[in-house]
């Protein structure tokens, strides 16, 4: 049985349909694809600094309960107002720079 040209390019030419039709669809979910990293980048930027905050408030609050009365937490106090004096004159520092 012999085929004919005739045959054999509608069969390429439903392929390359097909190869057209597949690539649209694979582009479409690129697409999708990349604004739902996008989106969950940016998820991922907001959580941590919700959590950086978080961690900023925890330490307030730890200091603030040192200050609030136990007396044996008086060198871990100092220790963080020692600390904090030392950043701010760091920024000191750098300011005058």
């Amino acid at each position: 049985m012999e085929v004919k040209p005739i045959e054999i390019v509608s069969e390429l030419r439903g392929q390359i349909s097909r190869l057209i039709s597949l690539y649209q669809d694979l582009k479409l979910e690129k697409e999708k694809l990349v604004l739902e990293k996008m989106e969950l980048l940016e998820r991922v930027e907001s959580l941590s600094k919700e959590n950086e905050e978080f961690k900023h408030q925890y330490d307030t609050l730890k200091l603030a309960k040192t200050f609030a009365g136990n007396t044996g937490d008086s060198q871990q106090a100092k220790n963080k107002i020692s600390q904090i004096v030392r950043e701010i004159d760091k920024c000191i520092a750098l300011l005058n720079k």
